[in-house]
């Protein structure tokens, strides 16, 4: 069962749960920028939720069905159609596609950034540091450590379910995860926020912000009204997780995503809670994003209602998942 690239898009890569066992050696934990979506798609196909697969971002990638296989497709809709039949194929189902087809995700102009797309079995590459995801800084993983070209193949592992048991599925619950009922993006205080003062924070939440350009897979940067930060002070460099909000210099924070650096010297403000990573994730560059402060209660109760919510899709689609198949409980 195999893929090969005809145009790669903007940036397709191979991701997976990540690499959370290495960063005491400075290995970035990496994987899938909106981890809810690769689990959704590795789920519609039976597949643990951490297995390797394509994530595409804004233009996605032309594909050439070399051997008939079933796709899941989760995240951003980014046009995805089969090009001889004109069928429209779109996140949250699984789709048969035949040898001989040719399927594109031409992109859109709006919406979330990120798709992803699981291959029936599961994509075939190589494990580094226990990780078949793509870790563009270093070079590892995924296809020769690099974003995918044309020409490029990819493969499944044998074995994988039989097509008729999960073709044409579709996703019961939330093909997004809840997030907040205001659109924001939530954050609990960094240990920064006291240094930095009361100001800071407020202002963190006061306007909305937008992606701008310069945005990653290491981080979102956020562009609009500097914040008010405490100046004079050197921080020596410290742990940094994902969803941190540093403040660098110039006032205008970046959140950190899947591939940022384990450690760094700007004042963490804030970080966004796990719940709310996925849409952290599937920022675009150009969108407006705004941050609301809430209370680390606040922040299990989101994460359990995303976990009920997960839950109960999952097991009107399968007989039953262990909790322990979930990003979250990988480090996420």
């Amino acid at each position: 069962m195999t893929l090969e690239v005809l145009d790669p898009g903007l940036l397709s890569t191979i991701q997976d749960g990540g690499r959370p066992d290495w960063t005491h050696l400075g290995v970035p934990v990496g994987g899938a920028c909106d981890p809810w979506s690769l689990a959704l798609a590795n789920r519609l196909l039976d597949l643990p939720a951490g297995t390797a697969g394509l994530e595409a971002t804004i233009i996605g990638p032309t594909l050439a069905v070399r051997e008939s296989t079933v796709i899941a497709l989760a995240g951003a809709d980014l046009g995805g159609i089969e090009q001889a039949t004109g069928r429209r194929l779109v996140p949250g189902r699984a789709y048969r596609v035949e040898a001989g087809a040719t399927v594109s995700f031409p992109g859109s102009p709006t919406g979330d950034a990120r798709l992803y797309l699981a291959l029936a079995g599961g994509i075939d590459v190589p494990h580094i540091l226990g990780s078949a995801s793509t870790l563009l800084a270093a070079g590892l993983g995924g296809h020769a450590g690099r974003a995918l070209a044309a020409g490029d193949v990819i493969a499944a592992f044998p074995g994988g379910r039989a097509a008729a048991e999960v073709a044409g599925r579709i996703w019961p619950g939330p093909v997004r995860p809840p997030t907040d009922e205001h659109g924001a993006l939530r954050f609990v205080r960094g240990p920064h926020a006291e240094r930095q003062g009361p100001a800071a924070v407020a202002a963190l939440e006061a306007e909305p912000w937008t992606v701008t350009s310069a945005s990653d897979r290491m981080g979102a940067r956020l562009d609009g009204r500097a914040l008010p930060i405490a100046v004079g002070e050197s921080l020596a460099s410290h742990g940094v997780p994902s969803g941190a909000i540093q403040v660098p210099p110039d006032g205008r924070p970046i959140i950190l995503l899947a591939d940022h650096q384990t450690t760094g010297g700007y004042p963490v403000i804030g970080v966004v809670i796990s719940a709310d990573l996925p849409a952290a994730g599937q920022l675009r560059p150009g969108a407006a994003v705004r941050l609301r402060e809430v209370s680390l209660a606040a922040a299990r109760a989101a994460l359990l209602a995303q976990r009920a919510a997960w839950d109960a899709a999952v097991t009107s689609i399968a007989e039953a998942a262990g909790w322990d198949e979930l990003w979250w409980s990988a480090g996420g």
